[in-house]
């Protein structure tokens, strides 16, 4: 039976916290998951639910999240990344699979290029490759609201942001997610003690995604109406990866773990036990060409 317990460490002499749902009859290495800047350790109830029987999952309050204490002023991504190798260090393996959405995803990424050898296998979606000045003045606007204590138009801007509200695309369970993203966001803006700081990181802390990565088996996956970075260009990143595979997945914008959270949820653990892909759920109804890249092996 799989049994919850929370540790706590520190990095450069800031405390955090990681939850492992540990699981004895697992079949493949750890999955640590890493969410967008306002999301805690509890945010992921399906990959829970389905990686669960497989694997332990972890989830982490990282320095500057949750209830963590907050990061210094700076870049960090550096000392992110080592709380994160601290936590593979803790769990005693050699190796963990990683799951990194929207700025989870860049995280994840950076990890990967740091220490590719601790990273049995790595799943990146909505990944925000390409950011345009406008979205960034959109974005920007939306802090504005948040440093003015102006939470529910904070709340509002920022989801518009984050989402696919063009109609004429059909996007599955859209006002659902959109109500869903918009009350996320205000409970973090009132609640949250590094809300302010989360979202200027987010702005100007940003990963480089322009190196490539060799050596880690890699899935990317966007919804195809993602508005944040389309999925053509998540494409072209994945390109860069050697080996890697991109898949679209129909119906959905950038919260597709939202939106599709089953069928994402069943291709996290497809991917991370090496079952086959090809007859994967979110995979009805896709174009023929939504896989871009990669290697046979993972069809």
């Amino acid at each position: 039976m799989a049994e919850e317990s929370i540790r706590s460490l520190s990095v450069s002499g800031v405390s955090y916290s990681y939850r492992v749902v540990r699981q004895p009859d697992r079949v493949t290495e750890p999955v640590m998951v890493l969410g967008g800047a306002l999301q805690g350790m509890y945010g992921w109830p399906q990959m829970d639910e389905h990686l669960g029987p497989f694997a332990e999952v972890v989830t982490a309050d990282l320095p500057g999240m949750g209830s963590a204490d907050p990061l210094p002023p700076g870049p960090c991504i550096g000392l992110l990344c080592a709380a994160i190798q601290h936590i593979i260090d803790d769990l005693d393996v050699p190796r963990i699979n990683l799951f990194g959405f929207s700025y989870g995803a860049g995280l994840a990424y950076t990890c990967a290029q740091r220490f590719p050898g601790r990273i049995a296998r790595l799943a990146l979606g909505g990944v925000p490759t390409h950011i345009t000045t406008t979205q960034i003045d959109h974005w920007r606007r939306a802090a504005e609201h948040l440093f003015r204590g102006e939470l529910e138009s904070f709340a509002t801007v920022s989801t518009e942001g984050l989402m696919c509200l063009d109609e004429s695309r059909h996007v599955t369970k859209r006002q659902l997610a959109y109500r869903y993203v918009r009350r996320s966001m205000l409970h973090a803006a009132r609640h949250s003690p590094h809300a302010v700081d989360s979202v200027r990181r987010a702005l100007t802390d940003r990963p480089d995604f322009s190196r490539g990565l060799s050596g880690v088996r890699t899935l990317v996956f966007s919804g195809e109406h993602d508005t944040v970075t389309s999925s053509a260009r998540q494409r072209d990143f994945a390109a860069r990866i050697h080996g890697s595979r991109f898949l679209s997945i129909p119906d959905a914008d950038h919260w597709v773990v939202l939106e599709r959270p089953l069928e994402v949820a069943d291709l996290a653990t497809r991917f991370f036990t090496d079952a086959p892909l090809s007859s994967a759920p979110c995979l009805f109804a896709a174009s023929d060409d939504a896989w871009a890249v990669g290697d046979p092996a993972y069809a």
